[in-house]
């Protein structure tokens, strides 16, 4: 999907549907492994919304997403017991010869 078929609100609703990626002992095993790559994403995102934004942004070739829900840890903040908030998490297989490696484009900006 090319930026110039997007409207202006469907590109702005793309850009924030991505909040992170996740860097992990279990998401770099799965990237190696499974050329699959873990990002944090909006509460609200679809399978197809988190899709769209990564193929936009990072031009590469999504094969598929899975989603999953995280809940947030019981902790303790002084005597008061409280709770880290809820996160959704989505793994994006990439197509074989795809890749995105994000030392090079922090470097790039």
């Amino acid at each position: 999907m090319s930026a110039a078929t997007l409207s202006a609100g469907r590109q702005a609703r793309l850009m924030q549907v991505l909040l992170a990626p996740v860097i992990s002992e279990k998401s770099t095993f799965v990237a190696d492994k499974h050329n699959q790559v873990a990002f944090r994403v909006a509460p609200d995102a679809t399978k197809p919304e988190i899709k769209a934004a990564v193929e936009f942004m990072f031009k590469v070739e999504v094969e598929g997403v899975t989603v999953s829900n995280v809940r947030g840890k019981a902790k303790r903040f002084g005597q008061f017991p409280g709770r880290r908030r809820n996160w959704r998490k989505a793994y994006v297989r990439l197509k074989a010869g795809q890749e995105i490696n994000f030392a090079e484009q922090a470097e790039a900006k």
